[in-house]
């Protein structure tokens, strides 16, 4: 999908490729297809992690994508992890609620947790992103409930977990999204794990009829 000055990817689940001028920028890169030409030869710039679980964190799609040069944006426990990834690797540790700068991409962190189930604890300090591309601001929530947090977020963009069980269901994430009121929503954390296309369905027709713009993207 062409979005302003973005060209946005979904790649199944909660994965997803952001091309922004020169910049390849992947977020929860999780089984991604390796039988194309593009995905063989395509790197990330930045690569964006939400949390550890290995649907988010998976160490198998992060040695598709990097490069010497790729920078690993993640919370501190997946820094842990990356060690299986490469002798070293370019990493950035973040916590929620701050700001970062990337040369001229900034972004900033949004604390990611349930409200009342234990999957992802408000103390684990996971996040989702704002990042901000020459004005164009695209908010991947990560694996989140509603949360008071979000009610302050402004943002162009927004990917919705609605797959229930471990995150907000489709209703719930309606309700996120007329709190955060994005100029596009677009679900995701479905079609692998937990969650349907009929759920994406239920979220994308509930967005519209609150006046709020909303598609969803094939995988790629």
């Amino acid at each position: 999908m062409e979005y302003k000055n973005l060209i946005i990817h979904w790649l199944g689940h909660a994965g997803f490729k952001i091309k922004f001028r020169e910049k390849i920028i992947f977020v929860d890169p999780f089984q991604l297809a390796d039988n194309t030409e593009e995905n063989k030869t395509e790197k990330a710039d930045i690569i964006f992690i939400t949390h550890s679980h290995y649907d988010h964190c998976s160490i198998e799609d992060i040695k598709k994508i990097i490069k010497p040069e790729t920078i690993v944006v993640c919370t501190s426990d997946v820094q842990s992890k990356l060690g299986k990834v490469a002798s070293h690797v370019n990493s950035l540790i973040v916590e929620p609620g701050k700001k970062y700068n990337i040369e001229e991409i900034s972004f900033e962190t949004i604390p990611a947790y349930n409200i009342n189930k234990n999957f992802h604890p408000h103390d684990n300090y996971w996040v989702g992103y704002v990042i901000n591309l020459d004005g164009t601001k695209i908010y991947h929530i990560g694996d989140s409930d509603i949360i008071p947090e979000m009610k302050n977020v402004k943002t162009d963009v927004a990917l919705f977990p609605i797959g229930g069980t471990y995150t907000m269901n489709a209703e719930e994430a309606m309700k996120a999204a007329v709190a955060i009121k994005p100029l596009l929503a677009i679900p995701m954390h479905w079609g692998s794990i937990v969650g349907t296309k009929e759920d994406a369905e239920k979220f994308v027709q509930g967005c519209r009829e609150k006046g709020i713009t909303a598609d969803i993207l094939e995988k790629e």
